[in-house]
């Protein structure tokens, strides 16, 4: 997820393309929080272990 957020703020910040950006900081976001979470040994989504 974080990669694929990445990506997209990469070609958002190239193209010009705002939602692009926006979705890119976003899934980032979305991503550390659950790596964070997925380290502390928390189950996220009935999942011990984050992908």
């Amino acid at each position: 997820m974080i990669s694929t957020g990445l990506v997209l703020l990469i070609v958002g910040l190239v193209a010009g393309i705002i939602i692009l950006k926006s979705l890119g900081v976003i899934l980032i976001v979305v991503g550390v929080v659950l790596a964070i979470l997925g380290s502390t040994g928390r189950a996220i989504g009935g999942r011990s272990h984050y992908w």
